[in-house]
Order: C-alpha cells, then sequence, then structure tokens
C-alpha cells in the first residue's frame, strides 16, 4: 500500500481527501493562496498540537486558536458564536479561512463557522478521530445542536481539502477508535462488504489503527462517503443512505443528553434498522445475526432501555428525514442494499424496538476496557 491514498469527492467544488502518515505538513499548502488570516478550531486535549500546527502555518499569515468544549458540547450556537467573535475582532475577510482540527463534533462546528461567516469563507479539515475521517470531516454537512435535536441548524458547505494523518490516531484510546469505528461498520452494511469480511476474520486487527487491516477498512469507508456525496451533495436523494441507524441513534444521543458516544448510539440505530428491516419482509434473518454478531465482536451495544420507547418516538419525529411528519428509516434490502422506508406503522417501529430494547440500560464496552459514556 502506497503511503498516500488520495480520494476524490466530484461535482462542483470538488475536492481531494488524502489519507496516510505524516500529512500534517500538508495543511499550509491546502490554504487558499491568499489567506492571510487563519483560524484553528480545536478542543481542550489538542492544545500541544495546535499549538504546533499554527507555529507551523505562521509566515506572511497571522493564525488565531479557538479552543471549543470537547465532544457535542462544543457543537452549540454559543460555541460558534465564540468563534464568529474571534474572526471578527481580528477583521477576518472573505479570502481568509478556517481549520477544523479535531473530532466529528469540532469538524462539525468549525465547518459551520467557516460556512456562516461572511456567507462562506474557506475550511480545511483536519480530522483527529476515526469517526472525523470516515464521516464528520467529509461531506461538507456543518452545524450544531439544539435543545430540540441533533444538527438541526447547520449548512452544506464543501472544505477545501480533508487531510487524515493517520498518525494522529496513535494516541487514540482503543475505546475511542471503537466507538468511530462504527461509522466504518455502516460502510460495510451498506455498500462494502468487505469491510464485514475484514472484521470477521479479525476484529482486534480491524481495530488497531496500526494495521493494514484498518487503513483498508477506513479507506473503503471514506471512499464510499466520497462517491455518494459527489453525486448528491445536498442530500436529495442518495445521500440517505448514509444515514444507517442514524434516525434512532441521535434520538439516543439525545435521550443521553450527547454523554454517549456517537458510535455507541449509531450501532443500537443499526441494530434497529435491522429488525425493523427484518419485520418488514426485506432482510434474513441471517443477516440480522450477522449485525449483531459483528457489533457485539466489536464491544459495540445492540440494546437500549426498553421504557424509553416514547421519549425516542418523539425525538425521531424531528429528525432532519422527516417529510411532511411522515418519518423515514433507510433500511436494507439485503447486505449492500440499502432503500428507503416512509412512514412506517408505529406498531412495526414498536415491534423492531422491542427487539433491542431491555429493562436496564446496558453496559457498554470495547473490546478491552469499559467506555465510559
Amino acid at each position: 500500500m502506497t503511503n498516500t491514498t488520495e480520494i476524490r469527492v466530484a461535482g462542483e467544488p470538488g475536492y481531494a481527501i488524502r489519507v496516510g502518515h505524516g500529512l500534517i505538513a500538508e495543511v499550509g499548502d491546502a490554504l487558499p493562496e491568499g489567506a492571510r488570516k487563519v483560524l484553528v478550531v480545536h478542543p481542550p486535549t489538542l492544545q500541544k498540537e495546535a499549538d504546533a500546527l499554527r507555529e507551523s502555518l505562521v509566515g506572511e499569515r497571522e493564525v488565531l486558536l479557538a479552543e471549543i468544549p470537547d465532544a457535542e458540547q462544543g457543537k452549540r450556537i454559543e460555541v460558534a458564536s465564540f468563534c464568529w467573535q474571534i474572526m471578527g475582532q481580528a477583521d477576518f475577510t472573505r479570502s481568509d479561512a478556517v481549520v477544523g482540527f479535531g473530532g466529528g463534533a469540532v469538524t462539525d462546528l468549525a465547518g459551520f463557522v467557516a460556512a456562516s461567516w461572511l456567507r462562506g469563507v474557506a475550511v480545511v479539515q483536519v480530522p483527529t478521530t476515526v469517526l472525523g475521517m470516515v464521516d464528520a470531516a467529509v461531506g461538507g454537512k456543518t452545524g450544531v445542536n439544539t435543545n430540540e435535536g441533533k444538527n438541526l441548524v447547520g449548512a452544506f458547505w464543501a472544505p477545501r481539502a480533508v487531510i487524515c494523518d493517520l498518525d494522529l490516531l496513535a494516541t487514540l484510546p482503543r475505546n475511542e477508535a471503537v466507538a468511530g469505528y462504527a461509522e466504518v461498520v455502516k460502510a460495510g452494511f451498506i455498500q462494502y462488504p468487505e469491510i464485514l469480511e475484514i472484521i470477521e476474520a479479525d476484529p482486534e486487527r480491524a481495530t488497531d489503527v496500526t494495521t493494514d487491516e484498518f487503513r483498508r477498512t477506513i479507506e473503503l469507508a471514506i471512499r464510499m462517503k466520497a462517491d455518494i456525496v459527489g453525486e448528491d451533495f445536498r442530500e436529495a436523494g442518495l445521500r440517505e443512505h448514509l444515514n444507517y441507524g442514524h434516525t434512532l441513534g441521535h434520538a439516543i444521543e439525545h435521550a443521553e443528553r450527547y454523554q454517549w458516544r456517537h458510535g455507541a448510539a449509531v450501532s443500537i440505530g443499526m441494530m434497529f434498522a435491522a429488525e425493523l428491516s427484518r419485520l418488514a419482509g426485506r432482510l434474513s434473518d441471517a443477516a440480522v445475526d450477522r449485525h449483531r454478531d459483528i457489533l457485539t465482536s466489536l464491544g459495540l451495544p445492540t440494546t437500549y432501555r426498553l421504557g424509553a420507547w416514547t421519549q425516542l418516538l418523539k425525538t425521531m419525529q424531528r429528525d432532519k428525514k422527516t417529510r411532511a411528519g411522515m418519518l423515514r428509516f433507510i433500511v436494507l434490502d439485503d447486505i449492500g442494499k440499502p432503500t428507503v422506508m416512509q412512514a412506517p406503522d408505529e406498531s412495526l417501529l414498536y415491534s423492531a424496538y422491542l427487539e433491542v430494547g431491555e429493562e436496564q440500560r446496558p453496559e457498554v464496552r470495547s473490546t478491552q476496557t469499559s467506555v465510559k459514556l
């Protein structure tokens, strides 16, 4: 495998996603030539790395750092306002740029800040987590959460480039890598069964960030998303397939006040979607069992508290995929064959939830250590 893989996102504007080692040095080259001011948005845990990135970018540029709260707490309109304040006080113009340097929540927030400042300035995404690399940083979906739900406020804003430096994952705790890996598993279920085969052969190597197996699955997941968003940038059709497991997953995140990791919630959401597919006569028992076996082998959860259904249904009814009050779910006709189920009967939804519900809140585990939610 070559040191650097470049995956192109088609469309207008198109851009490159670069995957490899030692790529952090390429951030400066990815910025607009005329950018004289750059805002680097980062979480507290990456202060040392953000300082080093700033030093690599200074010269003719003025580089400012915006430290924001970690994880979903950073995806709030108050945090976006904090970034806008920094940019306003520094007189950022339309030729200047933003760098999102962190996990999925950071790249979502940084993209939204860039999309909204002066109606749009350039953004370069530098994801530092598995979730950020395979999902959040790719595709131009940006946004913040509200009290009513996740990602209800946002904009489509394509990055100039996405730089996935695998070296940034070296110190990532294993439970973080496994939680983010749920989005890789999703890519296997909806398009690339090769991912599932790699996991089934050896779950430990598949989620070990130093192995060729891990890199292969990461690149397949990125390629899947790049292909889809290149055809459907604004989620008019095909891109909806990327939401497999996310309708219930986002509702669980909201119910848990965003204290759960995204991947843990989406894992349960995929299990629910598989059960819904089976009950609708679309998916075989064997395919549903394969979902459960793979997710369990990775230490990801497949059940949630039974008594939460009423609250979850109410939240799902505000989901961004809902049309004219009708719920829409991404389901499978088979592994690798996603489709949309529109306005399913609530009794069918509840029956599917009974298959993933349990009386007590489950313990969420990684393959080695407990995942703190």
